[in-house]
């Protein structure tokens, strides 16, 4: 990464991509000689699947390009969506998941000691996040929250309220994660496009990075 020019590292962030939002933060970031943060999350519902090396092969793009990278393991997340899994198990897949997607990246050539695995839960209990959710809770309609989930969150005729949290939960990570830059697929976009609106009424910023699933 040393040796890359500036348009390097940007053009081989963007590689791949279908989409890029608010790209010019990253473009600031680096032209300060900066590293972009960024976090790509999954929840912990299921079983890691091969569709897991699509998104791993974009990491190890964004690790060349400098970037430094955070694996968000969303737990709780995976609990608020329709009750796929019990909480209790939900905290049991965790460490199956860091072991599996570690294993998946070092599979691609990623560097996994560049990488930072967080547990959604390790911040997402805290006073001012939870004060953030209210606030941002307060601000959105259940239409929006509902569209903005629409790809990500199982849908049925009576959805339980956790459904709605789901993406509030997802906007706000980016923040309290420290990072730049949201990493997902395009089936995010709903939630990218909404957030663009949502985190401004908080004074945060935000950026993403689409690719396709």
């Amino acid at each position: 990464m040393a040796s890359m020019e500036p348009s390097e590292r940007l053009a081989l962030i963007q590689e791949n991509l279908a989409e890029v939002l608010n790209f010019e933060v990253v473009e600031k970031i680096i032209a300060e000689g900066n590293n972009p943060k960024i976090y790509w999350g999954t929840a912990t519902t299921g079983r890691p699947h091969c569709a897991y090396f699509v998104p791993a092969v974009k990491m190890a793009q964004l690790l060349a390009a400098g970037c430094e990278l955070t694996v968000l393991l969303a737990n709780i997340h995976s609990f608020l969506d329709n009750l796929k899994a019990p909480i209790e198990l939900v905290e049991r897949r965790v460490e199956f998941y860091r072991y599996t997607i570690t294993a998946i990246l070092r599979a691609v050539g990623v560097s996994t000691e560049k990488l930072k695995f967080v547990l959604g839960s390790s911040y997402q209990r805290s006073p001012q996040y939870i004060l953030d959710m209210y606030r941002l809770s307060s601000l959105i309609s259940e239409h929006d929250a509902k569209r903005a989930g629409a790809e990500i969150v199982k849908q049925t005729n009576n959805a339980p309220l956790s459904g709605l949290l789901y993406p509030v939960l997802q906007v706000l990570d980016e923040q309290y994660l420290d990072v730049d830059v949201q990493f997902g697929g395009l089936d995010q976009r709903k939630l990218f496009i909404a957030a663009k609106e949502w985190l401004p009424k908080l004074g945060y910023k935000q950026v993403f990075l689409s690719q396709p699933v």
